[in-house]
């Protein structure tokens, strides 16, 4: 597809009051990229979605991988939906997956699947709304493998959601061998990941939740730098097997963090 013929466009998001774009990726045919006021939020390469170019995005997909069986189709719910890049790697890699997708801007889901369409044979059902209302407005019969959460940019977040009331309640729609996936983006305080890995680690302390990891860019931990930290919860306890296949799969360099390992992690900054 050629830059004359291609899918970039603008669209108006009125929740938010900021522009949402799509634009061609000059350096890797076939691939767009999506930003929100002015800021790259997701890539998508339409010709291979298996590649997935963001960092955080590839530590997301390489977190599904370990859903057994490999290669099999699993139920998969978005919590902010983005271009859908993982959701796009799910049906690249597991065809026949049931998937559904949160999102709050209506405006922006139109675009995205207006302009990037998902692939022939998609199984997507979209929901419009907040993500925990919606999650508890789901047919309660219906259980994950994986429940994907991204949202959150940045040390403030939606308290309804960052919580561990709202991570029980997620948990709760896991099937039994199911991932809690949370991407959290923060500053280099790690403000944000902090109150997280200590929601997430009462839910394990409530039953809810089996095992905690935490997946990233080994830099990410020292406090640093801005960026994303991936916290998955397991139904079951974490195999050490799934620890070594992310480790050997990256991006590098990687490191995941569980147990005592989190503790510095729960404590505030000095």
């Amino acid at each position: 597809m050629s830059a004359a013929d291609g899918p970039e466009g603008r669209r108006f998001l009125r929740s938010s009051g900021q522009h949402a774009g799509i634009e061609q990726d000059g350096l890797v045919a076939g691939a767009y990229v999506l930003t929100i006021g002015g800021a790259e939020q997701s890539h998508v390469n339409l010709a291979r979605p298996e590649e997935v170019f963001y960092e955080y995005l590839r530590r997301i997909a390489n977190v599904v991988d370990l859903v057994p069986p490999a290669g099999a189709a699993v139920t998969a719910l978005h919590l902010g939906a983005g271009a859908l890049t993982v959701a796009r790697y799910i049906q690249a890699t597991r065809p026949g997956s049931l998937q559904y997708a949160v999102e709050l801007e209506r405006e922006l889901l139109d675009f995205v699947l207006q302009k990037l369409p998902m692939p022939d044979g998609t199984r997507l059902e979209t929901r419009i709304g907040d993500a925990r209302g919606e999650l508890a407005a789901l047919p309660p019969e219906l259980l994950f493998d994986v429940v994907i959460l991204d949202i959150f940019s940045g040390p403030e977040a939606p308290e309804h959601i960052a919580c561990r009331e709202f991570y029980e309640e997620a948990a709760a729609r896991l099937g039994p061998d199911g991932l809690l996936v949370i991407n959290v983006g923060d500053e280099a305080a790690l403000t944000l990941v902090r109150s997280q890995v200590a929601a997430m680690r009462e839910a394990v302390g409530s039953g809810a939740l089996a095992d905690l990891v935490a997946f990233a860019e080994t830099g990410m931990f020292a406090g640093r730098y801005p960026g994303n930290i991936i916290l998955v919860g397991s139904k079951q306890p974490w195999p050490e097997a799934w620890t070594q296949a992310l480790l050997a799969r990256g991006p590098h360099p990687a490191s995941v963090l569980r147990g005592v390992e989190l503790d510095p992690l729960s404590a505030r900054p000095n």
